[in-house]
């Protein structure tokens, strides 16, 4: 009874509002379909939850193991690690340089971080935590480099008798404007500044990219999506013949030991679950692996390199390496293969949150004007997930709302910074859902790569570049169309 009312209240409604709506409204309504499975987005692994623990769920299919696999991963995702040498010898081996303790520092509650608090003038007080900055130089053949004295990330935290990297200092620039319909808006512009440098000035002409920590959730079903449906996705935009033309990265998988497609990472820089796990460890905690068995210690960072490290476990033979560094028999590693293993599991089956309000009238139209603006072009609705090594994603119909591509999004998001086939001016599009949730979860609304944007609205008012023509109809919508707008946004 329930289903065939969710079914009908569209249309009943749509008929109540028939006296006092515009044609054009009705021409909308009439033609509105819904397709009843977008309520569950996350397919058969969708959870009814909101709150505080929204997105710290397992998928709800998965079975007594694979839930028992999750709730041990979770533990090591949550807590700290500790410095070495220890007698927490499990949980031992933080930094020498790092971010956050835990997984869980930067993704409070498997959720989205947020940049540091600003005071009245604009200046950030706090240092970053879920905020962190990659770093680069053009080297003589043209291609990226780390930073010579700070490396490929810059970390503001480190171990006792090692000296921090440093401090960051941000500003905000608010930039007016104004819609069509005479309402003013405002956006906030960041400005970066490096401080208090350990180890010395970093090089001329450095490339720097904030990326912010995005929440968790889904990530087991984005990496199951069949790349022959995210080649699809490029081929059809690249026919459109009006701008908006995706391409998928392509990065070296330390796991799969060859160039796959990159899904994770703000300019998908990462191809699979594992890798992105496994590198998050080393880059921000400071923790070794398999393939990922060596600090990033430069050669001005001496007191870095002769910091203790855990010993959790010990390879048995040299490893696959994600950088130049060879590494012997019998090294030590601070995080061993089963315990990331479940790491990994855990963070494969977090559970998509189901829609909320998905038969609201406002969602309903917000959807149309979402694709009226072409806005669904990128955030491509849905899919169905080919196989995966965790059986309950597989064959699951989805709805991310993401091409899994990157766009060129104008020179007012660009951080000028390459990575591996990704320009400075292209970014992932990254996956809508669960974004209505995120100020339930983290208690804030900020969106895009840095946190600049403190809503959804100002996150779309950003878009240039490929998206600068649907940002252009935005502009131009009447007040109650911009709020049907986000409040469908927020339904995801």
């Amino acid at each position: 009874m329930r289903k065939f009312i969710d079914r009908v209240r569209p249309r009943l409604l749509i008929l109540a509002l028939a006296g006092t709506a515009s044609c054009g409204w009705l021409a909308w309504a009439g033609n509105a379909t819904v397709d009843a499975s977008e309520e569950k987005a996350g397919g058969d692994t969708t959870v009814y939850e909101v709150g505080r623990n929204a997105f710290s769920f397992p998928a709800a299919n998965l079975d007594e193991a694979g839930r028992t696999t999750f709730a041990i991963g979770n533990s090591f995702f949550r807590r700290n690690w500790v410095e070495a040498p220890s007698s927490t010898t499990a949980r031992d081996g933080l930094g020498p340089h790092f971010l956050a303790r835990s997984c869980g520092g930067c993704h409070v509650q498997d959720g989205r971080g947020a940049p540091p608090g600003t005071l009245k003038n604009g200046l950030s007080s706090e240092q970053p935590i879920a905020l962190l900055f990659r770093l680069s130089v053009m080297g003589a053949d043209g291609k990226p480099r780390p930073e010579p004295t700070y490396g490929q990330q810059f970390t503001v935290a480190a171990a006792q008798d090692v000296k921090p990297e440093g401090k960051l200092r941000i500003q905000y620039t608010e930039m007016p404007g104004r819609f069509a319909d005479g309402t003013r808006y405002s956006l906030r512009k960041p400005t970066y500044t490096f401080t208090s440098l350990g180890y010395g000035p970093m090089a001329p002409k450095t490339m720097v990219s904030p990326r912010i920590a995005p929440q968790m959730i889904g990530m087991g079903l984005l990496e199951a999506i069949e790349e022959p449906d995210i080649l699809r996705n490029a081929r059809e935009q690249a026919a459109r013949g009006d701008g908006i033309h995706g391409m998928p990265n392509r990065v070296f998988d330390v796991y799969a030991q060859r160039e796959v497609i990159g899904r994770f990472g703000w300019k998908a820089n990462a191809g699979s679950v594992a890798h992105q796990t496994a590198a998050a460890f080393n880059g921000d905690i400071g923790i070794t692996s398999e393939h990922f068995p060596a600090e990033e210690c430069m050669p001005k960072q001496t007191d870095c390199a002769a910091a203790p490290r855990g010993t959790s476990a010990l390879l048995a033979t040299s490893a696959p390496m994600a950088s130049a560094t060879t590494t012997p028999k019998s090294t030590p590693v601070e995080i061993d293969n089963a315990t990331l293993e479940k790491v990994i599991a855990y963070t494969a089956t977090l559970a998509v949150p189901a829609r909320r309000n998905f038969n609201d009238l406002d969602v309903r139209r917000g959807q149309a004007l979402f694709a009226q603006a072409q806005c669904a072009v990128c955030h491509q609705a849905s899919y169905t997930t080919g196989e995966s090594r965790f059986p309950a994603l597989s064959r699951q119909k989805i709805h991310p709302y993401t091409d899994m591509l990157l766009h060129d999004m104008g020179p007012g998001l660009a951080d000028g910074r390459p990575d591996e086939q990704a320009n400075g001016k292209q970014w992932r599009t990254p996956p809508l859902w669960g974004i209505g949730l995120v100020p339930d979860v983290n208690d804030h609304s900020f969106l895009l790569h840095d946190g600049r944007a403190r809503n959804t609205l100002e996150a779309i008012l950003w878009h240039g570049g490929e998206a600068e023509a649907s940002r252009q109809q935005v502009l131009k919508m009447k007040r109650d169309e911009r709020d049907a707008l986000v409040k469908f946004v927020n339904s995801l």
